[in-house]
């Protein structure tokens, strides 16, 4: 009879010795990481049976987790193994149960130790406003995140909330006062997270993802009335992001959106994580900064010409994603055809690096 428990183990520490960031459970196909972006298959293993897969799953799930998972429902989680944090999502295909498993740095690492712009030390010391990390799914939004609140935590003595789903890193209060909130088990939704959150005296607010329009006007209405938040939006630019909150309201409501916003956004990271040239990764970033300029574009609807006041606005710590991959470039980190294969304008990339 098959221990699942501890073949499950094993996989586990098998993702983390080979530094993988993420295992895939799939009945008919072996075990999978991905190492550095690239799936690598675990032949060594047997091949996963409808079974295999569904027990290994169940051997890491509670039993109310695994109860709303065999409703049929897909069911995000985090757990805890020796020493390591792990994110996952379960789910159904083919009528039969896959896995999608996140392994989580050991440490939250700073903003240097990511590799990210020192810019980004600006958002963390800010009082108030929006800050928004963007990007395309596994490209480091939540570790960008969890790097700002930890310099804050460390830095300043402010009461921070967490609202996740589900609780990713976890977090040990050092001068700020922590408290983390995960969705499905702490608080019904976002919203209702967000609503209460007003009122439990916080100086910081951190929403692992503004998910619908209601979420996303709290967290605009916690931000103007003098609180720091910041969230994640799967978008693939600054000007996309603002195109994506004011087009997730009604059209009669949008004047509005647009007027708050201009005057709560403090900033917006637009990231994408890279394979460099001597192995690894590192991210490049598009970096927004509120200014008049910004604001007033915001408030007329020409979110269009976003792209041209960043270009313009190196001086104040600004830079688009294009200036920034080319920098990698001349610095030899990445090579050029895999930065412009991430360039979202490839003939402006082109004209940079010469």
């Amino acid at each position: 009879m098959i221990d699942y428990s501890n073949w499950m183990k094993k996989l586990l520490k098998v993702a983390i010795e080979n530094k993988a960031t993420d295992l895939h459970l799939v009945a008919d196909y072996f075990p999978t990481l991905r190492i550095e972006r690239e799936l690598m298959p675990l032949e060594k293993e047997k091949r996963l049976t409808e079974e295999d897969t569904k027990e290994l799953v169940f051997s890491i799930l509670l039993p109310r987790q695994k109860e709303k998972l065999l409703k049929g429902s897909e069911i995000d989680f985090s757990f805890a193994f020796e020493t390591h944090r792990f994110r996952a999502n379960a789910f159904f295909q083919k009528g039969k149960v896959s896995l999608a498993l996140r392994i989580l740095p050991k440490e939250i690492k700073s903003i240097e130790e990511l590799n990210l712009p020192p810019k980004l030390h600006f958002f963390a010391q800010a009082q108030q406003g929006l800050v928004l990390i963007c990007g395309p799914s596994s490209h480091g939004k939540s570790t960008t995140l969890a790097a700002l609140i930890e310099e804050i935590n460390q830095t300043r003595k402010c009461h921070i909330i967490t609202i996740e789903d589900p609780i990713e890193y976890v977090f040990e209060g050092k001068k700020s006062i922590i408290e983390q909130r995960e969705v499905g088990t702490d608080t019904e939704s976002f919203h209702e997270a967000l609503k209460f959150a007003l009122r439990q005296d916080p100086d910081v607010i951190m929403v692992g993802e503004m998910r619908d329009p209601e979420s996303i006007s709290m967290a605009i209405t916690a931000a103007e009335t003098g609180h720091l938040v910041f969230s994640t939006l799967h978008t693939n630019s600054a000007a996309q992001t603002i195109h994506r909150i004011i087009d997730s309201f009604p059209a009669n409501q949008q004047p509005q959106i647009k007027s708050q916003l201009s005057n709560s956004l403090l900033g917006i990271v637009s990231q994408r994580l890279i394979k460099k040239v001597k192995g690894g990764l590192i991210p490049a970033c598009e970096i927004l900064i509120n200014t008049p300029a910004v604001g007033n574009l915001i408030r007329e609807g020409k979110i269009h010409e976003i792209p041209i006041v960043i270009e313009n606005s190196q001086e104040i710590g600004m830079i688009s994603l294009n200036r920034y991959l080319a920098e990698l470039v001349k610095k030899g980190k990445i090579d050029i055809e895999t930065a412009r294969a991430f360039s979202l304008n490839p003939s402006e990339f082109k004209f940079l690096i010469k």
